[in-house]
């Protein structure tokens, strides 16, 4: 076992919580706070505020998209996608994908590394 100490983000502490609470809309803006992040995954926070967006980019690992509050449009591979509060949607690795907000929306993104 390693003697390194863990830092506050490493270390989870179990205690219930609501998602929307845990992350904040800033005006113009795409915010991002992570929750857990392992060699295995991580799991972040994303609050976007209306307009704002992520270009195409390709991520080196599949991943899972929770909207938990708002709309967003969500392009894998050319194909849009509408999500509205409480869907999800699931992204393969290596597939190029874009997120724009139509109304500003949170996110929960799992990433799964192995």
């Amino acid at each position: 076992m390693s003697s390194k100490k863990k830092t506050d983000e490493e270390k989870l502490v179990p205690r219930a919580q609501e998602l929307r609470d845990l992350i904040d809309y800033q005006e113009d803006a795409v915010v991002s706070r992570t929750v857990i992040k392992r060699k295995a995954g991580t799991v972040t926070l994303f609050a976007f505020d209306k307009g704002q967006g992520l270009s195409e980019h390709t991520a080196p690992f599949d991943a899972l998209v929770y909207l938990f509050d708002g709309e967003a449009q969500v392009v894998i591979s050319g194909k849009p996608f509408h999500l509205k509060e409480g869907e999800m949607i699931t992204m393969p690795a290596n597939e190029p994908h874009a997120l724009r907000a139509t109304r500003r929306f949170k996110m929960l993104l799992i990433m799964i590394k192995s």
